[in-house]
């Protein structure tokens, strides 16, 4: 049965070490959350995630949900008592608002503890971060009258919450939904329609479920100028905060999946449900993406997790099983044969994973420490850095991380041979759990396409090159230190590659629209790396001063190390491919393919 260990010895060097948290402690939020009590929740939270939560994943996979003849769902044997805990237990409260109940912490420190839920068991996870998220989006649009007979109960997750957008003739394509709005003399409107794959549906873990729909109010303009966002209850909420009659909202079928299967993945059938407008009419969608974006890093962290629990199981089975010698001679002298944990091409595939989903897990914190700051700091040009890198950074998270996700996944499915492929190891869940990261909030060819078409020219492209500039001032502060130096050089190529490609783009593109989406999933990756090089240059110089203190350093030095000479080349490849441009790509004819 697989296994999970939470790494937070990584986790708090991450926090105290390399973002130094400590530093913001004059912050709203971060006064909350000092260094003993953020390591006693990480601490709290390693208990839940490892002891409650992961032995329930292969019992989620293998059993899945039920929608029984009434649509009503039950989630996997075991999920309702572990939910049960997470709430009693406050775990959702970390960082929500101290208004509505919550503790009101740093979404950084939160971020871990989600990590930790997460690569326990992906599927449970969802059900409170979909809630989280419609949170969000009813603290931004909502009223003072809405956010009060909602929030405290989801910010609790004592109700759930989901976001409904998908419709089955539409996908990414968001203006094409048909979903009616008829309004009502009573000021609420009658929702009708169905919507499609559907996180969190239907289950059995809270007594209400908050639908935030997107529906187009009769009359509204065409395309996504006519999309309004409103409030579906599945129970109706009177005005005493006590739960009413059943809304016109059910679950019409749960959708047989590769993966996730703990979570209730559903089509939903809105029948003259009830719903209440949510900001203006026809700006449904402005609300929405701040549902989506908070996903997008959700499901970038999801890809983390995947790689990270995959990892820890091929690293043991690698350990453990033996087959062939060394090329080197016998390491293994009294056994038939050697671990496999010899070979090099299995040590790639666990060097790969480990080097990449250190720094990955570092990329999204830091990038996470900006959110913060763009909330929170007094420095009105902090506050506008923190929210022009969440803008720049949240589609390289979301794809990047869950590309290589799926790609560490399959390599730690590799290093098991035949057992990889056989469910009872586990493996073939890790795999089949992340595959959907790359697909859903947003597939990863559209984060590419936001990335180079919007996110690059955003204010006459500040963000980039701020984010150029602060790569450059580390470079500069840096330069001779020669301990450092094999990083500051690895970060100073890709910082070449980055700044060329983006020169590349900016003179080619507007030429050639389909120069920059050509260019679009490549540039992504580059420009991730890049950021996955600052990364390890930075752990590395607090690794190096601190080297002959704990074997931990020294071990982090390494994995860098291999980074920078496994890993980081590929800036080149990836530039080499923008530079070709899109000729070759679009010059085949439909009828040749």
């Amino acid at each position: 049965m697989p296994s999970y260990s939470p790494p937070v010895r990584d986790m708090k060097f991450l926090l105290h070490e390399v973002l130094d948290i400590e530093q913001y402690g004059d912050l709203p939020k971060f006064s909350e959350a000092p260094r003993d009590l953020a390591d006693a929740i990480l601490d709290e939270a390693a208990k839940f995630a490892e002891g409650v939560l992961q032995p329930l994943n292969q019992v989620g996979d293998q059993q899945g949900c039920v929608r029984h003849d009434d649509a009503s769902v039950t989630t996997p044997p075991g999920f309702k008592d572990a939910f049960d805990q997470f709430v009693e237990n406050g775990w959702p409260l970390l960082g929500a608002e101290a208004e509505f109940g919550g503790q009101d912490l740093p979404s950084v420190l939160g971020i871990a503890v989600s990590e930790m839920m997460s690569t326990a068991n992906t599927a449970f996870a969802m059900y409170p971060g979909l809630t989280r998220g419609a949170v969000e989006a009813i603290l931004a649009g909502g009223t003072p009258e809405q956010k009060e007979k909602y929030l405290h109960k989801m910010t609790s997750c004592e109700w759930g919450g989901t976001m409904n957008l998908t419709e089955p003739h539409c996908g990414t394509d968001l203006g094409l939904l048909k979903t009616r709005a008829v309004p009502q003399a009573d000021g609420t409107y009658k929702i009708s329609g169905q919507k499609i794959f559907i996180s969190s549906g239907e289950h059995d873990l809270t007594d209400n479920i908050i639908h935030m729909v997107l529906a187009r109010i009769e009359g509204a303009p065409s395309g996504t100028k006519g999309i309004s966002l409103f409030i579906v209850p599945k129970v109706m909420v009177n005005d005493d905060g006590s739960l009413g009659e059943r809304n016109g909202v059910s679950c019409g079928s749960i959708e047989h999946k590769m993966g996730i299967h703990g979570n209730s993945t559903c089509t939903m059938n809105f029948d003259d449900a009830k719903g209440y407008l949510i900001g203006e009419e026809n700006k449904g969608l402005r609300l929405m993406f701040v549902m989506m974006n908070a996903a997008r890093l959700g499901t970038g962290m999801q890809g983390l997790c995947q790689s990270e629990a995959s990892y820890q199981n091929a690293v043991a089975y690698a350990k453990e099983r033996i087959q062939g010698r060394s090329l080197t001679g016998p390491k293994n002298a009294d056994g038939p044969a050697d671990p496999i944990i010899v070979h090099p091409d299995v040590r790639r595939m666990l060097l790969e994973s480990k080097s990449v989903t250190e720094g990955c897990r570092a990329f999204l914190y830091w990038t996470a420490l900006h959110g913060d700051l763009e909330e929170l700091s007094p420095d009105e040009k902090v506050r506008e850095k923190g929210s022009d890198y969440m803008a720049l950074l949240t589609p390289v998270i979301k794809a990047y991380l869950t590309d290589r996700g799926y790609h560490n996944a399959t390599n730690a499915q590799q290093i098991y041979g035949g057992h990889g492929y056989i469910e009872e190891w586990g493996m073939s869940q890790f795999v089949r759990d992340a595959r959907i990261g790359m697909i859903y909030e947003g597939a990863n060819g559209v984060q590419a396409l936001d990335l180079v078409g919007r996110k690059l020219a955003m204010h006459g492209g500040r963000p980039i090159m701020t984010f150029i500039g602060e790569l450059d001032a580390f470079i500069a502060e840096n330069g001779d230190d020669a301990d450092l130096k094999p990083f500051i050089d690895g970060l100073g190529a890709a910082r070449g590659d980055l700044n060329t490609a983006t020169t590349w783009l900016m003179e080619n593109s507007l030429s050639n629209f389909d120069n920059a989406g050509a260019a679009s999933h490549e540039f992504l990756h580059l420009f991730a790396l890049t950021a996955l090089s600052y990364m390890w240059a930075r752990m590395a110089k607090i690794a190096l001063a601190k080297a002959g203190k704990e074997p931990f350093y020294a071990t982090k030095i390494k994995t860098g190390a291999f980074f920078l000479s496994h890993v980081l080349p590929a800036t080149a490849l990836h530039l080499g491919k923008i530079e070709a441009g899109a000729e070759n790509l679009m010059a085949l004819d439909e009828s040749e393919f």
